[in-house]
């Protein structure tokens, strides 16, 4: 690896806010300690910082030279509602939340970039460093755009990064196209007529009827879906009933539908809801059917794709960047980034939690589980991976 040295000498101070934000968690749209952090950071180290974007979104400008190119580099500051079972010294002291997902680590990260393009300028352009509100669940990344993100800083491109258990620590994977799936809920009420249990034939009954529509909606990735289009349909609720002698008026289900393209996206919702009413219809029954679509799937372009990974395999060597890495059924809100803007995504191995200080819990070092903790080891890998795809992205003339 070729770590940039002075951000590897910078890394105890990295650690240290990274694990100051990791104590104090802050949730969707209330990232203002967090924010007031970065902003205090950045100001400190002599750059412009806009502050407002996404309600607690932090923009810091570093401009060199007279390029009208511009890159923007994206973290994620929020954590999730959740309670953490760690007991190390930075463990969460804000009861049920939790960085379970390793956001302190991703803006700690880019701290440590925009630390060093401030001291040292080579190249030429504008180099955006995007700290983002409320990636879980929030659409942050839409609000930021919705507030003008890209039309008052026009950039050419825009990066991100998050840690990833389960690939070794240091190691980054990336692949061109989806690369993480759109995430999509339901919440379907099937109303009959409720009667005693003994007498069914006086009832219209929803939880026959919501038991033949949930399986009958597995034969959309089966049947209707291309097998070549990877695709899931979970149904993770089912709400009806208070006794065993009573059949209710309603059932209800809700679940996710996840995708890695639109138009799967487009037939699944249509499909789901046809079966739902007509299946309804055919136990005289109704349905209410919703269907929310949360965040698009992530699609890497391919151009932007190629630059991250000779960028990763210059700076990290060929046995560290696995360039098509298996896609996930995760989803992330930088996907609205991505519509708006080329740019590229990567994974960060974050190992198998062997880094965790004494007093974590006894869980797995996963994503969104309460013994989680970021690997502080990745900081100058990450921050190292940010600045060179920066000035290679806009390399002095």
């Amino acid at each position: 690896m070729k770590l940039i040295d002075p951000i590897v000498q910078f890394q105890s101070e990295l650690q240290k806010i990274r694990r100051d934000i990791h104590a104090h968690p802050e949730l969707a749209y209330e990232e203002v300690r967090t924010a007031d952090v970065v902003a205090q950071k950045l100001t400190e180290w002599g750059i412009p910082v806009v502050r407002g974007l996404g309600v607690t979104g932090v923009v810091g400008i570093i401009k060199q030279g007279d390029s009208p190119r511009a890159i923007g580099l994206r973290a994620d500051m929020d954590a999730l509602p959740m309670p953490e079972i760690n007991t190390f010294e930075h463990a969460s002291r804000h009861l049920g939340k939790m960085h379970a997902c390793g956001h302190d680590g991703h803006t700690a990260m880019l701290l440590g970039a925009a630390y060093y393009l401030s001291q040292h300028r080579n190249f030429d352009g504008t180099v955006y460093v995007i700290f983002q509100p409320a990636e879980e669940g929030g659409r942050g990344a839409e609000r930021m755009i919705q507030d003008g993100l890209f039309e008052k800083y026009p950039m050419d491109a825009v990066f991100g990064m998050h840690n990833w258990p389960g690939i070794p620590a240091g190691h980054f994977g990336v692949t061109p196209g989806p690369q993480m799936a759109s995430s999509n809920e339901f919440h379907v009420t099937v109303r009959g007529k409720g009667s005693h249990a003994a007498q069914p034939h006086k009832a219209v009954d929803p939880v026959m009827t919501a038991v033949h529509i949930a399986q009958a909606w597995q034969s959309i990735v089966a049947r209707n879906v291309n097998p070549n289009d990877p695709a899931v349909v979970s149904i993770t609720q089912i709400h009806t009933g208070s006794a065993t002698n009573v059949i209710p008026d309603e059932a209800m289900m809700v679940g996710t539908v996840r995708t890695f393209s639109l138009p799967v996206l487009d037939l699944i919702e249509r499909r789901m809801q046809e079966i739902a009413e007509h299946t309804a219809a055919a136990f005289d029954a109704t349905v209410e059917f919703r269907f929310n679509r949360n965040y698009p799937p992530l699609i890497n372009h391919p151009k932007e794709t190629a630059f991250a990974v000779e960028v990763l395999t210059e700076q990290f060597g060929a046995d560290h960047v696995d360039a098509h890495t298996e896609p996930t059924m995760g989803a992330e809100d930088f996907a609205f980034m991505l519509q708006h803007k080329p740019g590229c995504y990567v994974f960060l191995g974050n190992g198998d939690g062997g880094h965790r200080d004494h007093g974590h819990g006894l869980g797995p070092c996963n994503l969104h589980n309460p013994s989680y903790d970021f690997n502080d080891d990745l900081l100058p890998i990450g921050a190292t991976y940010w600045v060179r795809l920066a000035e290679k992205f806009l390399q002095a003339k």
